[in-house]
């Protein structure tokens, strides 16, 4: 469970880095089977093309439309991805800040993140709740680092505390991503700090934290594996897309 000082700064900062959680034997063996299931193009994928993102390949069948951005439904995929995201090491300190019952979202994340060289994007500024119905946006994405996440290959960026701030529809575009020449928005992005990771790591983060990633500059494929849980007293919303797939509760034992 985490200790007082831990949930104290992830209320205020809005995140929180959990050291080694995840063995390294571990995250190697999730990247091969990630990298075979990319290969045989197996389940269900999003491609760069796919995101409509500013530098995306226009479409699948452009130079690098067919770019890996995200292997989805990873719950499904295989017996080792549901026991990470259910099982007593993320569920621990998941209890610790969302309480007893909380439960996984099938609909939400759920995916291996794979930010591959040259034609993986940048992701903006956002709030990933954005497009997300539940009784109240406070949810909290658990973020596994598979390899090492830097700065040069696109690693998360975070404006700490922005999970409490209120904004003005001005400030965000249509697509609900912060506008970088609005001046509202210029002492936000000054705050905004990199979270580089080690193998094994992981980054818990709430839903309304504004957070973005660069593009990956390097020459292998940086892999993340994330998940997104909510309290019991924050359910989705009925007949919405945030509650097409059954959520999972999570347990301690």
């Amino acid at each position: 469970m985490l200790n007082p000082t831990q949930i104290a700064f992830f209320r205020e900062y809005g995140y929180l880095v959990l050291p080694g959680l995840a063995d390294q034997t571990f995250c190697r063996q999730l990247i091969a089977d990630a990298q075979a299931a990319l290969a045989a193009h197996s389940g269900e994928i999003e491609y760069e093309a796919d995101t409509r993102y500013p530098g995306a390949p226009a479409s699948r069948d452009a130079e690098g439309g067919m770019t890996a951005r995200r292997l989805l439904q990873a719950y499904a995929r295989s017996p080792q991805l549901a026991q990470w995201a259910t099982g007593p090491q993320l569920a621990a300190p998941l209890i610790s800040l969302l309480g007893e019952g909380a439960a996984l979202s099938q609909a939400h994340h759920n995916c291996m993140m794979t930010k591959q060289p040259q034609y993986s994007t940048a992701t903006g500024w956002h709030r990933d709740s954005r497009y997300w119905q539940f009784a109240r946006a406070d949810l909290v994405s658990a973020w596994l680092a598979l390899g090492n996440e830097t700065v040069e290959n696109g690693c998360l960026w975070v404006i700490p505390g922005t999970h409490k701030l209120t904004l003005h529809e001005g400030q965000l575009d249509d697509e609900q991503f912060l506008k970088k020449d609005h001046p509202d928005n210029q002492n936000l992005l000054k705050q905004a700090v990199a979270v580089p990771l080690q193998q094994g790591d992981v980054l818990l983060f709430h839903s309304q934290l504004f957070h973005a990633a660069g593009n990956n500059q390097t020459q292998q494929t940086k892999f993340s594996l994330v998940f997104t849980y909510h309290a019991a007293d924050n359910p989705p919303v009925p007949g919405s897309r945030s509650a097409r797939l059954p959520d999972i509760p999570l347990t301690l034992n």
